[in-house]
């Protein structure tokens, strides 16, 4: 009987973050370097937006996870941590 092939390791959630951020930022500057084409523009555009809603989704839920650390029975009413000068 074979043995079950384990799941391959996820990529940990910070560094999937960066890696989103750093391919946009690229995208970014190749696209304002002006030299593709309409095609290349829009299809590097429709990338973008992935890119984007991705890291937004990797924020809003840091986000949550920090007012839940907070907060944990009330994470909508969680106040920011204030340090005292």
């Amino acid at each position: 009987m074979a043995k079950p092939t384990p799941a391959p390791a996820e990529t940990p959630p910070v560094a999937d973050f960066e890696h989103s951020l750093d391919e946009l930022e690229q995208l970014v500057a190749r696209m304002e370097g002006g030299d593709m084409s309409l095609e290349e523009s829009l299809s590097a555009f429709e990338r973008g937006i992935g890119l984007y809603r991705h890291c937004q989704q990797a924020l809003d839920q840091a986000e949550l996870r920090v007012r839940l650390l907070l907060d944990p029975d009330a994470p909508d009413t969680a106040q920011p941590f204030e340090p005292e000068a």
